[in-house]
């Protein structure tokens, strides 16, 4: 007679969920071909993504080029996005621009990830006095606006695009601490985790193979939305002065540039503005249909 031990039924269980993620998997992929905007959003953001890294080709002209006798041009076939006061093609420094403001979006969510994912999983797992005085300074970091507190650490750093990144990411470091103590919270509690601990899991076993595998959903979703959040933030700091100095073309950089044309030359700041806006909008609906086949 053959005998079933604790252990393999918890294997035996691990499998199953493994099988049953798959299966979740594939339906979900069903679900997001299905819909026409939330492709659209991915197309848009993966354009911006090859285009900060190859974008020669999508432009034939030098992002530092000047050509006075061009100066002030309407967009047009030639010149998608018109062209500024020294003549240079604003559609080729936009997108020049890109990957400044992508590397520090980049740089923040990682800063954001790496501290928020510790402070989230060091206050759920082990509770008690350190989860209370972790929680209350993750609070007075909330109870802060996230850009007034990176306008405030940035003027500290100093100006450039380095420091507007590490001030966007401490910024968003809260978010990611409280989702993450919530999940790890709600996991720690699901039956399979309980099983484990009675088949002789350690902790450490149960922390890295059970709960963190089951408790990236909401963060991953949280870090798109971020995302979203961080580029408006450094585009934000940029347009203040505090971003990469001239003649960089950093999006927010782009945007105060032509905030004293508005009048007579409109699309300086206008479709700059646009295509970082576009950009925001697709990371957010992107999150949106991640968080609802999440549920």
């Amino acid at each position: 007679m053959t005998t079933v031990t604790v252990p393999d039924l918890v294997d035996a269980r691990a499998f199953e969920r493994i099988g049953g993620r798959r299966a979740e998997l594939r339906s979900a992929l069903v679900q997001l071909v299905r819909k026409p905007a939330f492709l659209i959003a991915v197309f848009y953001v993966l354009f911006v993504i090859v285009s900060a890294f190859a974008p020669t080709l999508f432009t034939s002209w030098g992002p530092y080029d000047t050509y006075p006798e061009q100066a002030m041009r309407a967009p047009g076939a030639e010149h998608l996005f018109g062209t500024d006061v020294y003549g240079r093609d604003l559609w080729t420094r936009v997108l020049y621009g890109s990957p400044l403001t992508i590397k520090a979006t980049l740089l923040a969510l990682t800063i954001a990830a790496v501290a928020g994912l510790s402070i989230g999983i060091v206050s759920g797992f082990f509770g008690g006095r350190l989860d209370a005085i972790l929680m209350r300074i993750v609070d007075v970091l909330l109870a802060i606006p996230g850009l007034l507190l990176a306008l405030s650490i940035v003027t500290a750093l100093g100006y450039g695009t380095l420091p507007v990144a590490i001030a966007v990411g401490i910024g968003i470091v809260p978010g990611f601490a409280r989702t993450t103590r919530a999940e790890v919270l709600r996991v720690k509690t699901l039956p399979y985790v309980e099983a484990a601990r009675a088949g002789g899991a350690s902790w450490t076993r149960v922390l890295l193979r059970h709960i963190l595998p089951n408790s990236w959903g909401p963060v991953a979703v949280l870090t798109v939305l971020d995302a979203g959040v961080a580029i408006l933030a450094i585009a934000s700091l940029s347009f203040l002065g505090f971003g990469a100095a001239p003649p960089a073309a950093e999006w927010g950089t782009l945007i105060s540039d032509g905030r004293n044309y508005l009048v007579t030359s409109w699309w300086l700041s206008l479709l700059p503005g646009l295509f970082v806006a576009v950009l925001v909008l697709s990371l957010n609906h992107i999150s949106k249909t991640l968080q609802e086949l999440t549920r």
